[in-house]
């Protein structure tokens, strides 16, 4: 990954990463340090927080742990950003051990919908002020290629993720002429902490043959830094209301 920094390429910038501890989320944290920027971490397991901490060499790293679909850490996160967002990562997800339709239970139903759709409408809703205030702003949502198709997740997830990219086109309507951009990546199979066991033998065998022949090789969480960070920069600054796959060409087949 160093060796395509941009030095610089968000000095002076404040921004914001949920799901900071581990995976994409830590991998966009290190990215956004390494080119100058001021970062606010957040995730709920604090040890991860503080090893992340612990690991970072330069740059400004604040670190909030929180459930990030609960208000009071959105409040915390907006205090540790000291009036100041110009970036904001939506990166915090969890999945829903593939449950088809009729297997979904309400407390992983409930549970998915706060992480993955709740908690980004929530930040997002937190920033915005500031970044109206200042005429700017990006903001990057981490979707999924389970938001592009019906045949790569749990029913739960795949709702979930199909409505941020839905969240992602209105938020990117309304602001843009604002100055303030709203994209979303939509990453395949990455290799990160996320937990995703099959919790259902129907699941499994209707998802794996299809799976097995078409899912691409597993990406690096760096990878998906690299994507998030450039449409996080002014590099990006012609594009909102996109939807990038990063997903190997998993999209084009």
């Amino acid at each position: 990954m160093t060796d395509h920094i941009v030095p610089g390429r968000f000095s002076g910038k404040t921004a914001i990463v949920t799901g900071a501890g581990a995976g994409i989320g830590r991998a966009t944290v290190e990215r956004l340090l390494a080119e100058g920027a001021r970062v606010v971490a957040t995730d709920v397991v604090p040890e991860r927080l503080d090893a992340l901490g612990a690991s970072v060499e330069t740059g400004e790293l604040v670190t909030v742990a929180g459930d990030v679909s609960a208000q009071e850490t959105i409040d915390a996160v907006l205090a540790a950003a000291e009036g100041r967002v110009d970036a904001l990562a939506n990166v915090a997800g969890i999945m829903d051990g593939f449950l088809p339709s009729e297997e979904i239970d309400d407390a992983t139903w409930e549970r998915v919908m706060a992480v993955n759709v709740t908690a980004i409408m929530r930040l997002t809703r937190a920033v915005l002020p500031h970044m109206r205030a200042a005429g700017s702003g990006s903001i990057v949502n981490v979707s999924s290629e389970a938001g592009l198709r019906g045949s790569a997740a749990g029913t739960a997830y795949t709702t979930s993720k199909h409505a941020v990219i839905g969240y992602t086109k209105s938020t990117a309507f309304f602001y843009t002429p604002q100055g303030i951009r709203c994209n979303a990546v939509a990453p395949g199979g990455v290799a990160t902490s996320i937990e995703a066991p099959f919790r259902s033998a129907f699941a499994g065998e209707r998802l794996g043959p299809i799976m097995q022949t078409n899912v691409p090789p597993i990406a690096t969480a760096a990878q998906l830094a690299s994507a998030i960070t450039w449409l996080l920069s002014d590099d990006s600054l012609n594009v909102s209301g996109a939807v990038l796959p990063s997903d190997g060409g998993w999209a084009a087949i």
